[in-house]
């Protein structure tokens, strides 16, 4: 497996909205299995802090991962910044009570696992949430910025792949698990939400679009159908632009409306975040009336598939603001 560059705080691009979308699925019947299998009830304490190898790294860390998001902490015994950030980490995994678990690798017995996260230096940190690896920093670090990156992860975790994290009784027995009922009953809108991303895998953006639809029309506060119609919206309009004859009207029309949204709109579904939401932003201060009104409306879209919590939607609104006003 080899780790995806993913940032915390929703950078799109098409193959990552894909890919989110389908951890989420595949956690979300992982789970199921799991209570199916007996699985999914109360943890002790001592397994939130756990060492993993490679012979184990499967199934305690990627299986895992579909229940609660594992923090992988990369160690050796001769490094001192390692004795100072491990047991941090180890600390936090008891204060948080189950919202992550932590798997230690050390790097010495585990080269392998060390080459395929590509880790240049340790202490190296690292997650693991759904299947998907996510880089979160290298190095020593104090308790509060840590406690910073946790909290990120795990609303990052519960926002976009539903993981709520582990039930912990302080009597269990490490290891083991009591059986829970043999079946989980489906949500409501599964079956519906489970339809839209199987759409974006075909590539069928118009049906994931209607799906996620469906389901706003019952239930129009739904989070997940309010992110995947928005991410679903502009991989569809996307998916009809020619990029090169885009970007050509953008640069020569700066200030023509539909060329400067719909390179926005690629500016964003390649990862540049900033950059599609200053194009933006700056077309909101050239225009007036229906005009900027359309700009204005479409930024507020861009914002919805990046994410309210991102510190770039922050920053946005805050330019917006000032330009509007």
């Amino acid at each position: 497996m080899q780790p995806r560059n993913m940032s915390m705080s929703g950078v799109v691009d098409l193959a990552a909205v894909k890919a989110a979308q389908e951890a989420k699925a595949k956690a979300e019947q992982a789970r199921a299995e799991s209570a199916r299998q007996g699985g999914g009830g109360a943890v002790s304490p001592a397994d939130l802090v756990i060492d993993v190898d490679e012979a184990g790294f499967e199934s305690e860390v990627l299986q895992r991962s579909t229940e609660v998001p594992v923090v992988i902490d990369f160690w050796a015994e001769w490094c001192e910044p390692c004795k100072q950030l491990s047991p941090i980490l180890e600390r936090l995994a008891l204060d948080y009570n189950g919202r992550f678990v932590l798997a230690r690798i050390d790097v010495d017995a585990n080269q392998m696992l060390m080459q395929q996260f590509g880790v240049q230096g340790i202490p190296a940190v690292f997650a693991v949430v759904a299947g998907q690896a996510l880089p979160l920093f290298q190095g020593a670090a104090a308790e509060p910025q840590v406690r910073q990156t946790l909290d990120q992860l795990i609303q990052v975790a519960e926002q976009r792949f539903g993981l709520t994290g582990l039930d912990v009784d302080p009597d269990a027995v490490p290891g083991e698990r009591p059986e829970a009922p043999a079946e989980m009953p489906a949500g409501p809108y599964d079956g519906l939400l489970e339809a839209a991303v199987q759409a974006l895998d075909a590539g069928d953006f118009g049906g994931a679009v209607q799906a996620y639809k469906n389901v706003l029309s019952d239930d129009p506060a739904n989070s997940e159908a309010k992110l995947g119609l928005a991410q679903a919206e502009l991989l569809q309009r996307v998916s009809t632009l020619d990029p090169q004859q885009v970007r050509t009207e953008a640069a020569g029309k700066p200030g023509d409306v539909p060329a400067q949204i719909a390179a926005a709109d690629l500016d964003l579904v390649g990862g540049h975040v900033e950059d599609a939401f200053g194009r933006l932003i700056d077309t909101v201060r050239r225009t007036v009336g229906d005009d900027r009104d359309t700009v204005r409306v479409r930024l507020l879209e861009l914002f919805e598939v990046v994410g309210a919590d991102d510190p770039r939607v922050t920053a946005a609104r805050r330019a917006l603001a000032r330009a509007l006003f």
